[in-house]
């Protein structure tokens, strides 16, 4: 990406921008300037289980009853949701059928104080609580356990995070630090995507589908079983997306993908289950990038496409124990390609992960422990973009205990417990939390938490080399290179909430939180030399990655929740962020905290109606308002949603959706250049069951 934010001759740069150049090639758009980076079940048979519900049944649910569902995130171990201290939501696969949305990050929008905002038509900056960025940064995101979290930028492609969304049982969302369950990066929010067991997708399923934006999607599943123990499916899905909205009428950013994969889930006894589960993808995805070159001296935009693909197994055995105890042992294998223009990286990940839960008359306590290694190649393909090592092996070693302790029965109970991690960046690291749960009623909980959690460097912290053109007289170059000794950035976490279900057909979900931040990335001290190589001959500004900046973030998000009638629902949220950040002693960068403080809205409110009407006939819509992000040149906005779905038959439904109603396009997030705009878009699918 082109750095064009001069602050006169001695300029400062935002270090955001400095990274477009590397960072576009893993598939965000040309931009710039600042961009910084409930069903009742659980579908991985854990212990404690209750069967899956379908939709039908979903909607007759009172709220008490959705309120009693078992998550598993909070503590890799069921448990419900009223005796869960942490602020978590649940998206159900009913939620994310009526909500329209075609991929995960648009599903994501439905949580309370989870931040998305499209870039373009295939890339998106989603952050949890603050520090929203193209990179994800510091938000652990799992599918079926399997961490789907890159050590290149440490962040997440959400391009390939493409599941079949019929498949998914539901989303665990975690707002706040998780660091003591996942380990490191799991700092402001941890995204657990779980899908449904193969028992309960037999039968065949099509669906096919055409729009404006979303061109072309179809889907096929099958699912059956063999004996009574042994349930699988097989599904293969693809799509072609349209380009958003381009200024300058330069459409590059198109996006066509397909994806195959199974699941098996056998049980050949009532106390052991096993599950595999794989997936492979191929696609090309749509970029525009910024080049900077030295013959000539010069910086070149680039329309190209990332070659992208990439498959995963996954192996999951759990027996059950006496009294509710249990062990799980799960492993996976992952590979990952992307081919720009600019950069490639090919990575392998190789993982193992033990948990031993043992429950006593009222207590519980669980230790697990887990190794990961994942050895990547990274291919250059310009001369001004590099990484110091290109054959990079990350590894991480684990183990972790965590006890639950009633102090007063069915009262008050404490829950305590450690991460002790190593890993090759900065060696051995404890992640604690202490979380306090007060129940003075059935359906009414107080919590409060304190935890510590962690970034742990990425390779483009420590290892990038990256040279933009700056101007042409006198000739002039900028150079961001990563600090091999770059530290953790670290997270001190304070936490309170409040569910109640006031009546049975009104509930609410309140949290408050108060984070304290050190060693956070900026840009380090500027250097001006005279450079003869590369020709011609020039003048080269020089920085490095620094942890030099800390702060505080406040906020609260409130989710009151309406079930008017049995047919009519309403939803609402409310979030609220204040950044506060400064300097460490002796740093000096200015830009990125006005970045970080300004990517991030202030304000975010939520409102959707859901009908259901007869003859199996549904419209639902949303409104939402998101308040403006000064450090990306984006303003206020509001958009509307709308969703019409009809079962016409036992066989045969069709649904219409319609987003960003209220105007022809938006921008949600980009800079003070050219920003894309997200367009409205009308999208039909067909579908049929048998």
């Amino acid at each position: 990406m082109m750095t064009k934010a001069l602050h006169n001759a001695g300029a400062v740069f935002p270090r955001a921008a400095l990274l477009g150049a590397v960072l576009a090639w893993a598939g965000f758009p040309h931009i710039q300037a600042q961009t910084q980076a409930q069903t009742q079940s659980q579908t991985q048979a854990q212990p404690g289980e209750r069967n899956q519900i379908d939709a039908s049944q979903l909607r007759d649910l009172n709220l008490s009853q959705l309120a009693d569902i078992r998550v598993v995130t909070a503590s890799k171990t069921p448990e419900e949701l009223w005796k869960t201290p942490a602020a978590i939501y649940v998206i159900t696969q009913e939620d994310i059928r009526r909500s329209g949305a075609t991929t995960i990050p648009e599903v994501l929008r439905l949580a309370p104080g989870v931040e998305v905002a499209r870039l373009s038509s295939n890339t998106w900056a989603i952050g949890v609580r603050g520090f929203n960025s193209s990179f994800s940064k510091s938000v652990l995101v799992l599918i079926d356990g399997r961490n789907v979290y890159t050590p290149l930028f440490a962040g997440v492609y959400w391009d390939v995070q493409d599941v079949l969304l019929s498949d998914v049982d539901r989303i665990e969302i975690i707002r706040g630090p998780g660091g003591t369950i996942w380990g490191a990066d799991a700092v402001n929010g941890v995204i657990n995507i779980i899908t449904k067991r193969a028992q309960n997708t037999q039968g065949t399923r099509v669906t096919a589908g055409a729009g404006n934006v979303d061109r072309v999607r179809a889907a096929v599943r099958y699912g059956n079983q063999h004996g009574q123990n042994l349930q699988y499916r097989m599904f293969a899905k693809g799509f072609g997306q349209a380009p958003q909205f381009e200024p300058a009428h330069d459409d590059f950013d198109d996006w066509q993908m397909g994806h195959a994969g199974f699941r098996a889930d056998w049980q050949p006894e009532d106390s052991d289950s096993l599950t595999v589960q794989g997936d492979l993808y191929k696609g090309n995805i749509g970029q525009q990038i910024s080049i900077g070159s030295f013959s000539p001296p010069d910086q070149n935009e680039v329309d190209g496409y990332q070659d992208v693909s990439g498959g995963n197994l996954r192996l999951r055995w759990q027996h059950t124990l006496a009294n509710g105890s249990s062990m799980r042992l799960q492993g996976y294998y992952d590979r990952t390609y992307r081919l720009g223009v600019q950069l490639g990286e090919t990575r392998d990940t190789y993982d193992v992960d033990f948990l031993h839960s043992i429950a006593f008359s009222r207590n519980n306590f669980s230790w697990g422990a887990g190794a990961r290694i994942s050895p990547a190649s990274i291919q250059q393909i310009v001369p001004t973009i590099d990484f110091t090592d290109h054959h990079p092996v990350d590894n991480v070693l684990s183990a972790f205990a965590q006890g639950q302790v009633e102090i007063i029965p069915n009262l008050l109970s404490f829950t305590a417990g450690a991460k002790f991690e190593h890993n090759n960046y900065n060696g051995f690291d404890v992640l604690p939390s202490g979380r306090l749960l007060y129940t003075p009623g059935p359906q009414q909980t107080f919590w409060a938490a304190v935890t510590r959690a962690v970034r742990t460097p990425s390779l483009i912290d420590r290892d990038l080399e990256l040279t933009d053109f700056l101007i042409s007289n006198p000739l002039a170059y900028l150079q961001v290179s990563g600090n091999p000794d770059f530290e953790p950035e670290t997270l001190l976490g304070f936490e309170a909430g409040y569910r109640r279900l006031i009546t049975r057909r009104a509930y609410v979900d309140f949290a408050w939180y108060h984070n304290q931040y050190h060693d956070l990335s900026s840009d380090g001290a500027l250097t001006l030399t005279a450079a003869a190589t590369p020709a011609p001959p020039h003048l080269l500004l020089a920085t490095a990655f620094a942890n030099g900046i800390k702060g505080n973030t406040d906020g609260f998000e409130i989710a009151p929740d309406f079930k008017i009638f049995s047919w009519w629902q309403v939803r609402s949220s409310y979030s609220y962020i204040n950044l506060d950040l400064s300097n460490e002693p002796g740093n000096a960068d200015t830009s990125t905290i006005a970045s970080d403080e300004g990517s991030s809205p202030h304000n975010q409110v939520e409102f959707r109606s859901l009908l259901t009407l007869p003859r199996q006939v549904e419209f639902d819509t949303a409104y939402r308002y998101v308040s403006a992000l000064p450090a990306q040149g984006v303003q206020s906005y509001q958009t509307l949603d709308a969703h019409i779905g009809w079962r016409f038959s036992e066989s045969y439904g069709l649904s219409v959706d319609g987003t960003n109603l209220l105007q022809p396009h938006h921008a949600e997030f980009g800079g003070l250049g050219g920003v894309t705009a997200i367009r409205r878009s009308i999208y039909g699918e067909i579908t049929w069951t048998r």
